[in-house]
């Protein structure tokens, strides 16, 4: 383990312990959440590498027992501020935080806020925090599927710069962003041009959520400079007390390159079911497309870009409501080869995923 991160690790720990003693009567200011996903999954492509496909960057490792995410977590609450600091560990963390520097791919988030106004409604955020870009969550317990669909796999789950939020009444959420980039906690080298982002919630009532995001901005240096722009839109409806779904469609244009006037274009439609069947057990079952024939957001080895279709089905047990065990199968199509096979590449793949995964707090 490194050494600063260890250090980080027992000012933390020391820290909890402090105030676990310290504090003769709860208060609730502070709030620790400790996360674990273990998991198991197996290609049936078999690719030459543990990796299995590029574009995967959630429980993508094959026939290898290992650890997506495991978070410990500190939430400090007042009325006029809070405070947040997660450090992390597993796979997860070594794919999504790859650009960043060895010591930084251990913070899930850092930041700090403040309350702008009498009756807290409008709050600024400056740190690391929970993109505002896709409806699937980092820690997969919160989710209705074990792995994440295509939108969110190549749309930020991080970002790095300053929030402005506004909750005007119990119907609507609006926010405003500024961010060093695209899934970025440091800026590209050579990139002067901070990047910006919107979010308008609506809810017209308890079962309906909708959802607009946006991002402006560039990941290249200023010599070669190609903008993009980025929108997420999605609907989450509580159609009874056992049923769920989501809907969701991305599209994002970005530039072929400096001071074009052509442009790029990437899309991708999804559908999410979720029946609860009862206390313990449910259902969780996905219709993707995703569509990046340049690749701008999405890697593959195909030779024409990426053109993917998707379905996948899971099944949860939770013996406990703080534990998730769940096992999905999950199959692509495309009509190009661009799956990782134990030969050369394929147009489909199959791969099926087991997860146990826990999710623990406590207050102070």
């Amino acid at each position: 383990m490194n050494p600063k991160f260890s250090s980080l690790l027992l000012i933390v720990s020391l820290l909890v312990s402090h105030m676990a003693i310290s504090q003769d009567t709860p208060n609730d200011d502070l709030h620790i959440t400790g996360f674990i996903d273990t998991y198991y999954s197996y290609d049936f492509s078999q690719p030459n590498t543990s990796i299995r496909q590029p574009f995967l960057f959630n429980h993508n490792r094959h026939n290898e027992f290992n650890i997506n995410l495991a978070l410990i977590r500190l939430d400090y609450e007042k009325q006029r501020y809070h405070a947040r600091i997660a450090l992390q560990a597993g796979t997860y963390a070594q794919d999504n935080y790859a650009a960043e520097e060895n010591m930084l791919q251990r913070l899930n988030e850092a930041y700090v806020g403040l309350s702008l106004n009498r009756a807290n409604t409008l709050w600024l955020d400056a740190g690391v925090f929970s993109s505002h870009l896709g409806f699937a969550s980092a820690l997969s317990i919160e989710n209705f599927t074990l792995t994440r669909p295509l939108v969110a796999e190549s749309s930020p789950y991080f970002l790095s710069g300053a929030k402005l939020s506004y909750s005007p009444n119990d119907r609507w959420f609006l926010m405003a962003v500024a961010t060093n980039g695209w899934q970025r906690i440091q800026r590209v080298p050579g990139n002067s041009l901070i990047s910006m982002g919107t979010q308008v919630q609506f809810l017209p009532n308890e079962n309906v959520l909708l959802n607009w995001s946006t991002f402006i901005g560039t990941e290249d240096p200023d010599e070669t400079r190609r903008m993009r722009y980025f929108n997420n839109l999605y609907a989450t409806f509580s159609l009874s007390e056992k049923l769920d779904l989501i809907t969701g469609f991305d599209f994002g244009w970005q530039q072929t390159a400096k001071n074009s006037d052509t442009y790029d274009m990437w899309y991708g439609p999804v559908v999410v079911a979720h029946m609860q069947w009862n206390q313990r057990w449910a259902t969780g079952l996905r219709v993707e497309y995703f569509d990046d024939e340049n690749e701008i957001v999405t890697s593959s080895s195909g030779p024409a870009g990426f053109k993917t279709t998707g379905v996948s089905l899971n099944m949860d047990y939770q013996p406990d409501n703080r534990i998730m065990c769940r096992i999905e199968g999950r199959y692509f199509h495309s009509p190009d080869d661009l799956f990782d096979d134990i030969s050369s590449l394929s147009n489909q793949n199959f791969f099926m995923t087991a997860s146990i995964a826990i999710l623990f707090d406590k207050s102070w």
